[in-house]
């Protein structure tokens, strides 16, 4: 079933003398269930086309669609309870707060929906167990490597049940051996959980797990491919063939 439907949208920046168009003319529509990252070149119009979807940017034209809602005209504290209910965000620097827990950093997101404490404690715990964090739940982020950091913000960004989770290069602070195991955890959330997931990455091994890889280039998109019945080693090497056509522009990609 379609979740999210992006229809024809621009983003400029600037002034009418210096105007950059970030994206031109995007389209594309994300399923419930699917992993989709979004690859492509520093200035390519990735993490604009992520900031547009998660309403941190307004589009300067088009639509973005949210299970039939149109977000691109949602305003005031209509747009904050829409981000608070139906998007879930994971960004590359944590955004914990270092004087809470583990657990009162996942707990904030529910307590700011005023759900009873009981619910809250036993949705913690429980995507604590699905991320692998159970025993980091009562330290401080100072206490916790950079993998155990992202899967807690990670845990924070999913346990409200969001429509849709946006990770914004989820792994660039991480070692490779961090990294993988929250990539994994991405994909048990979206194969066994049913987690709608949209990652944009400019890393060829991170963008492998998910299902479908879209690459932008000069705002616009130069190529879309699916994973299928591929193993992740075979979709990989499928990505890599993609980003050799972009050339020097994805050198960045590898």
């Amino acid at each position: 079933m379609e979740l999210l439907k992006i229809d024809h949208i621009e983003k400029y920046y600037g002034s009418k003398s210096v105007l950059t168009k970030a994206i031109d003319d995007i389209s594309l529509t994300v399923n419930e269930g699917e992993f989709v990252a979004i690859m492509g070149a520093s200035g390519s119009g990735k993490t604009t086309l992520l900031n547009c979807i998660s309403t941190i940017d307004r589009v300067t034209s088009g639509h973005i669609f949210l299970e039939n809602t149109d977000i691109t005209t949602i305003k005031g504290k209509e747009l904050n309870r829409f981000r608070r209910e139906k998007l879930g965000f994971i960004f590359q620097d944590f955004n914990l707060l270092d004087t809470l827990t583990a657990y009162e950093n996942i707990a904030l997101a529910l307590s700011i929906q005023k759900k009873p404490a009981a619910e809250i404690d036993k949705a913690i715990k429980k995507v604590a167990d699905q991320l692998g964090i159970t025993e980091v739940l009562q330290k401080y982020p100072y206490q916790m490597s950079g993998g155990q950091k992202q899967r807690v913000a990670s845990a924070r960004a999913i346990v409200t049940d969001p429509k849709l989770i946006l990770a914004d290069e989820p792994t660039g602070a991480l070692d490779s051996k961090s990294a993988k195991l929250l990539l994994e955890r991405f994909r048990y959330l979206n194969t066994e959980c049913g987690a709608t997931i949209m990652m944009v990455t400019h890393d060829s091994f991170t963008a492998s797990y998910a299902g479908r890889v879209i690459f932008i280039k000069d705002g616009k998109i130069f190529n879309e491919i699916n994973r299928g019945s591929d193993s992740r080693k075979q979709f990989f090497d499928k990505i890599i063939d993609v980003v050799t056509l972009l050339g020097g522009d994805m050198s960045d990609a590898l």
